[in-house]
C-alpha cells in the first residue's frame, strides 16, 4: 500500500447485551472487510460488550469471562486475516474502580496494540464507567490517526490538541441507536463532526450502532467537511473508504489556523491606533 493511502472499513450493526451475538457480527464484518481489501476495520462504541445503562441496566451485570473469551477470538481472527481493527468494548479495572469505555486497537498479529479510553462521559456514563486521560495516536500506511469515542465530540479542545499532534485522520466510535424516539442528535452529531473535520482538516470515520432508533448512520467525512459516504440508517452494513493524504481540499483557515491555535484570536495587524476603530458607539 502506498504511503499516505489508508483503506478504512466502517461497520455498523445492532449492538446488544448478547456478547456472543455481537462477536458473531464483528467476525462476519472482519471477513467481509478482508475481501474488500481494507487495511483497518472500525466498529462502534461498546460493539462487543454492549453499553451499560442501555443494553443492560448496570455494569455489574457484565459477563466478564465471556467478554474476555470473545475478545480473544476476535484478536485471533485479526491475526489470521492480517487486519488492523478498532474494537469498541469495555475494559475492566481493579475493584472498586468502574471500568473504562474503550476502543481496543488490534494489530495484524492478533495483539492489542493500544487502548483508548473515552475521555468525556455523559452524566449517565459516569454511573458505569471511569473516564480516560490520554490520547491514542498511531501511524498506519503513513497516515497519522487518533481514536475518540462519542461524547468526546462535544469538546472541540480535543480536536485542537490532535491538530497540534499533526493527526490526519480521526477514527471515532458512537452509540446513538437505542432511543425511544428521534432526538436532536440527528441534527447535531454528524454536523458537529463535519465542523470538527473542516476546522482542523481531518479525515473522519464515524461508526455508529444501528439499533431500534438510530438518529444518524455511520459515515465517512473528508477534510473539507463533506460527507463522502454513509451507510443506510438503521441497517447493518459495511463501507470501505480511502484516506488519501495526497489530495487537497478547500481549507480557507489553513493560513490562519496556527494564529488561533497559539491564542491570537484575530488575523489583523494587532492594536489599531485609530479612534474611529476604538469608538464603538458612533458611526
Amino acid at each position: 500500500m502506498a504511503d499516505g493511502i489508508l483503506k478504512i472499513a466502517t461497520c455498523q450493526f445492532a449492538v446488544s447485551g448478547d456478547i456472543r451475538q455481537n462477536a458473531k457480527s464483528i467476525c462476519g464484518f472482519l471477513r467481509k472487510a478482508k475481501k474488500l481489501n481494507a487495511d483497518i476495520v472500525h466498529f462502534s462504541e461498546c460493539a462487543l460488550s454492549g453499553y451499560a445503562g442501555t443494553d443492560f441496566d448496570s455494569i455489574d451485570e457484565l459477563d466478564w469471562p465471556t467478554l474476555i473469551a470473545e475478545t480473544k477470538k476476535i484478536m485471533s481472527l485479526t491475526g489470521e486475516l492480517k487486519l488492523w481493527a478498532v474494537l469498541g468494548s469495555t475494559h475492566r479495572l481493579t475493584t472498586p474502580n468502574k471500568p473504562h469505555n474503550s476502543l481496543y486497537l488490534l494489530n495484524p498479529q492478533g495483539q492489542i496494540e493500544n487502548r483508548y479510553d473515552k475521555r468525556f462521559g455523559t452524566e449517565r456514563d459516569l454511573n458505569h464507567y471511569t473516564p480516560g486521560d490520554r490520547f491514542v495516536v498511531f501511524e498506519l500506511n503513513g497516515v497519522k490517526c487518533a481514536l475518540l469515542i462519542c461524547f468526546d465530540l462535544r469538546f472541540p479542545e480535543l480536536y485542537r490538541e490532535l491538530r497540534k499532534l499533526d493527526v490526519q485522520c480521526v477514527i471515532q466510535s458512537f452509540y446513538n441507536a437505542r432511543q425511544k424516539s428521534q432526538s436532536v442528535h440527528r441534527h447535531i452529531i454528524r454536523q458537529t463532526m463535519q465542523a470538527n473535520a473542516a476546522t482542523n482538516y481531518f479525515w473522519v470515520s464515524m461508526a455508529n450502532s444501528c439499533g431500534q432508533v438510530a438518529p444518524y448512520p455511520s459515515c465517512f467525512i473528508q477534510p473539507d467537511g463533506e460527507i463522502l459516504s454513509q451507510l443506510k440508517p438503521g441497517k447493518p452494513g459495511i463501507m470501505v473508504n480511502t484516506v488519501d493524504t495526497s489530495l487537497s481540499f478547500y481549507d480557507p483557515t489553513a493560513k490562519f489556523r496556527p494564529l488561533a491555535m497559539n491564542g491570537l484570536l484575530t488575523n489583523g495587524p494587532g492594536e489599531i491606533a485609530d479612534p474611529k476603530s476604538k469608538n464603538t458607539k458612533e458611526l
